[in-house]
């Protein structure tokens, strides 16, 4: 059995990347809907729907543990798979997402004012917010939703993304926080930028350096799940739509080895 990670587009490649880094043995297979990106403004249910086809898909592709490395998934779809739909279909298996081992590692750093940088749906979902006071009351917390900068990583617009970042940054900034999480996968191409756009005192965190501890202590912990994966370094990497960008980025990352394939949903049903 395998590891899949999903993300809406391209922002889980930085999460899988760093994952592999600390977790080289084991199988991966990755599924990116470049075809339907953004998530962020897109309804509770579409989320829902989309999310709940990429991880089948990752199912039937055998994998017995699935990462949502899409902060919109985890916010909006998370529960609902792992309460309603895992019992019924895949009661062996296991879905996982982004957004409390990274409120656990904020937290671990940075219990009294915490910014986040999100999508939309992230932010109006308040998950967050949320999460963190559930864990510490008197921790204030401070969203700022960008829905601008997704589409931008996504469709190779970096060079336009400064001014409108620095937009964002500033309206967390002027709350001073401690920490400002970036609470989107994508944005993990981001953190330079932003490091040079807040006071040198304040934390930046980005996933891709949270998640793959995370993972490692779960598995650790989880042996009834880790004895079950296969460990031959293996990747397969899937999406629903290969642009010039997707391939350019993928290859950056992965290398010209790795080919990169098709994946279809049809009539809700995930498909090869």
């Amino acid at each position: 059995m395998k590891i899949g990670v999903f993300d809406s587009g391209l922002g889980g490649l930085f999460v899988l990347r760093s994952i592999r880094k600390v977790l080289p043995k084991y199988d991966y297979v990755y599924l990116g809907d470049t075809k339907r990106v953004p998530y962020g403004g897109r309804s509770q249910e579409t989320i829902y729907d989309f999310t709940r086809q990429a991880v089948e898909y990752l199912f039937r592709r055998g994998c017995s543990l699935v990462i949502l490395a899409c902060n919109t998934a985890s916010a909006r779809a998370l529960r609902r798979l792992q309460h309603e739909y895992l019992p019924h279909h895949y009661p062996q298996r296991r879905i996982l997402g982004v957004i409390i081992p990274t409120v656990e590692a904020a937290l671990e750093q940075s219990p009294n004012t915490i910014a986040i940088l999100a999508t939309q749906s992230t932010v109006e979902s308040r998950t967050y917010t949320r999460e963190i006071k559930k864990r510490n009351r008197k921790t204030k917390v401070f969203q700022q939703a960008a829905p601008l900068l997704v589409p931008l990583v996504e469709y190779d617009g970096l060079p336009f993304v400064t001014p409108i970042l620095k937009q964002y940054i500033h309206s967390l900034t002027r709350q001073h926080p401690d920490t400002i999480l970036l609470g989107c996968t994508h944005y993990g191409i981001l953190r330079s930028k932003v490091k040079n756009m807040v006071p040198k005192k304040t934390r930046v965190l980005v996933q891709d350096d949270i998640v793959p501890m995370k993972l490692k202590n779960y598995l650790k912990r989880h042996t009834e799940i880790e004895s079950k994966l296969t460990q031959q370094g293996n990747l397969k990497l899937f999406v629903t739509d290969i642009t010039p960008h997707v391939r350019h980025t993928a290859r950056k990352w992965f290398g010209k080895h790795i080919p990169l394939k098709i994946a279809k949903f049809v009539g809700g049903k995930s498909q090869s």
